[in-house]
């Protein structure tokens, strides 16, 4: 999606807050290579995911990568700079596979060891990629390590040295061989820099490159088809610009689209989705933060942004999107089979997006993550664990279908600059609700005028809708109706999703 071309001129930071023995030399074990491209129907609402501790004494872990080598390790960066192992029969390895702490900058809460990326031939180059804030001045880093001789190659850096968040951090290799870094905007508040929209530094990016050659001086190569390859002025290792601090992005391994969590400045945490290929789209930042035009912006005359395919208020406890992943494991397929996975660092919301048929997204809240996760990863065959900030632990993640226990029906009225809202809230489960929240959003520009029947709060687009005296409780089968008058600004859509005491309803006409 697109938006219209303008013409014309709270820090929420991201709080970052035993060698496994190899196999035997024996036969090696070839990489798993299928991926299962099933799309699951069942609706995102019946869906539930929890989570089960399974290692525990990772010292502010950053990021999950898996060697696709058939050993079923994951490896787990912590912030000082060190990368641990885990098994699922061996536990938590005691001794670091990579210890690069002499070179690391952990100063400062966001500052540290921040992602790693193993290229298709791990298994036999032994070679992985590591982002970081080098000493001393806290530059943002790319390095090949490579594990055979102990030995970290710098291949590419961006000075970062005045304000200590906004790093970026994630890699990953795409479809197409190639290794994507993000950076964020060089940090402070409000892009100082305004870097975001300058395509003359890596600050506020995605790159791609090519790691597995050197071209001239470079220890990496340009791809020839890079976007910005021929603009005068820009850094040709652009991919996309217009971000704040993409922490977490991945690729969806069936289809090869891009999906990216941009931690937003206070009013607005969004995920990005690019189709395959799609470099040199702007994302929007400092324009925009998600949806809205953010004030004192830096709005280059003429740009056509992206827009976001999901935004969410950090007013219900929110503060740091937490980039996930499409689910194209096995286990689960049938239930979440190609859907995306998100969460938030502050509020361990998780939430589900699938693209629905008209060329939107469905969308639901699904359950809880553990408190501060800072990185969702995938074993090599798909199956998502994460891992948290503080107290540092690594958990598996596991989805189960749960019909719900509510039902809201919509009845929307509108006219010119305003409409009203009908809501039809019907108890679905077995038991009373005895005293009752509605939580749900609305669409941007929607303010609410008065309501009906509840006692409703609007922060930013989040409402708040509380029982009134004479409908505080909802008997199994049994439905009360509350609503709200609302003006908008040109989007009269009713509310996509609601939750009902915290748990995800099924959303009717």
């Amino acid at each position: 999606m697109l938006r219209r071309r303008w013409t014309g001129p709270l820090l929420l930071a991201l709080l970052l807050t035993a060698l496994a023995p190899l196999p035997a030399a024996a036969d090696p074990v070839p990489p798993r290579t299928e991926t299962v491209e099933h799309t699951a129907t069942v609706p995102l609402p019946s869906l539930s995911a929890t989570t089960t501790q399974v290692a525990s004494g990772l010292r502010r872990p950053t990021a999950i990568a898996a060697p696709d080598d058939g050993t079923d390790r994951l490896f787990i960066t912590e912030k000082s700079g060190t990368v641990r192992v885990y098994h699922p029969d061996t536990g938590l390895a005691s001794t670091p596979l990579v210890d690069i702490t002499s070179a690391v900058d952990e100063s400062g809460n966001e500052r540290g060891l921040l992602g790693i990326a193993l290229p298709p031939d791990f298994a036999d180059s032994r070679d992985l990629y590591l982002a970081y804030t080098a000493l001393p001045d806290g530059a943002v880093t790319l390095a090949r390590y490579r594990l055979d001789d102990s030995r970290l190659e710098v291949l590419l850096s961006q000075e970062h040295a005045q304000y200590s968040n906004h790093n970026g951090g994630q890699l990953a290799f795409g479809p197409d061989g190639n290794l994507y870094w993000s950076i964020g905007d060089g940090g402070g508040s409000s892009d100082p820099f305004r870097s975001g929209q300058r395509l003359d530094t890596l600050l506020g990016k995605i790159m791609r490159i090519d790691v597995s050659r050197g071209c001239g001086a470079l220890a990496y190569c340009v791809p020839a088809d890079n976007p910005f390859v021929d603009t005068a002025g820009a850094r040709e290792e652009i991919w996309l610009y217009g971000l704040r601090n993409p922490w977490r992005f991945s690729f969806d391994a069936a289809d090869g689209s891009m999906w990216i969590g941009d931690v937003g400045q206070g009013r607005w945490e969004e995920i990005d989705h690019i189709a395959p290929g799609q470099g040199g789209l702007n994302l929007g930042w400092s324009c925009y933060e998600g949806l809205e035009k953010f004030a004192g912006g830096d709005c280059v005359p003429g740009e056509t942004h992206t827009e976001p395919v999901f935004t969410y208020s950090p007013y219900t406890g929110g503060c740091s999107v937490i980039g996930g992943h499409v689910y194209r494991g096995q286990q689960y397929a049938d239930l979440v089979g190609g859907t995306y996975i998100a969460t938030d660092y502050c509020s361990s919301t998780v939430w589900a997006l699938r693209p629905d048929s008209s060329g939107g997204y469905e969308q639901a809240e699904i359950g809880r993550m553990p408190i501060q996760v800072t990185a969702v990863g995938t074993t090599a065959d798909g199956e998502f664990y994460v891992v948290n900030d503080l107290p540092g632990g690594l958990h598996k993640v596991s989805f189960a279908q749960e019909e719900p226990t509510c039902r809201v029906d919509r009845t929307v009225t509108a006219w010119g600059t305003g409409m009203t809202v009908d809501l039809t809230v019907t108890n679905t489960g077995g038991t009373p609700v005895n005293g009752w929240t509605l939580e749900f959003p609305l669409a941007l520009g929607q303010t609410v005028v008065s309501d009906w029947n509840t006692d409703l709060t609007q922060l930013s687009n989040v409402i708040m809708a509380t029982n009134a005296s004479h409908n505080s409780t909802i008997a199994p089968g049994a439905s009360i109706t509350l609503g709200y008058l609302t003006d908008h600004t040109g989007d009269a859509s009713p509310p996509p999703r609601f939750t009902l005491n915290g748990d995800a309803c099924t959303v009717g006409r």
